[in-house]
This record gives structure tokens, sequence and C-alpha cells, in this order.
């Protein structure tokens, strides 16, 4: 009796301190495509310079669709660092959308910048925004080598 009472508050243990890990996922695929079937935005305005690093310039992210609207950024790189992202498209079709996308695009655009990268915490209340937000940002890093 002792051992499947062991056995159990073990378990039970193990599977809440998993559930309690922060999961990595991928901001999106490396080349750039977003998984909602919508094609990549046109290059970008700076040209990547082969083999001599990431290029300056302002590079436009993929739209991605996400259940309440279309995300896009653009990425200003200078000196092979982030130094800018402009929120191109953001969700705004009612007064909620646009509250959510008020507060949450200038703390990920914070973020971004202070990580030099896409790989940045959602902003709790905006997950689809998040979500889109990161993958567009990640799809314009790919794009200007960083």
């Amino acid at each position: 009796m002792r051992r499947a009472v062991l056995t159990t508050v073990s378990t039970s243990t193990l599977i809440l301190l998993l559930l309690t890990l922060k999961p990595h996922h991928s901001a999106g695929p490396a080349d750039g495509t977003a998984r909602s079937g919508v094609a990549p935005a046109a290059t970008s305005a700076g040209t990547p310079r082969r083999g001599s690093g990431p290029a300056n310039g302002t590079y436009t992210g993929a739209p991605i669709d996400t259940r309440y609207g279309t995300v896009q950024v653009e990425a200003i790189v200078r000196a092979g660092r982030l130094t800018a992202v402009k929120v191109l498209r953001s969700p705004s079709e009612n007064g909620h959308d646009r509250e959510i996308a008020s507060y949450a695009l200038p703390r990920l655009t914070q973020e971004a910048l202070n990580v030099q990268s896409a790989h940045i915490d959602a902003v709790s209340g905006a997950s689809y925004t998040s979500a889109g937000y990161v993958r567009s940002l990640q799809s314009a890093l790919d794009r200007a080598g960083v």
C-alpha cells in the first residue's frame, strides 16, 4: 500500500513539474515562410552582402494571419544589430483588439531590441498577437541575415 501511495505522489509531482516548464518554441520556419499559408512579403530595401555578415537596411517581415487579424513588422538593422522594429500591421478589428495591440506591441518591441532577436516571450493576454509578431520579426531577421 505504501509503495502505491509513494508511486502515485512521485508521478504526480513529476507531471506537475513537467507542466510548469516553459517550452522553447520556434518562432517559425527558418526560411521565413509563414505556416499560415501566407507568402512572405517582398524583399527588403537592404541588400544582403554575400559573405560579409548582416547588411544594414530595413527588412519587412512576412504578414502573419492570426485569429484576430494580421501582424506584420519591419526590422531596421545597423552594423549587424537590430536597432528598431516598426509595426506595419496589427489586429484592429475592434476596440478590444486595438487595446491589446497598444499594450502588447511596445512590450514585444522593447524585448526584441533588448535581446536582439525574435526569441522573446509572449505578452500575457495577447498570445495570438505575440505569436504573429514573433514570426513576422523572425522572417525579417532571416532576410537581414541577423
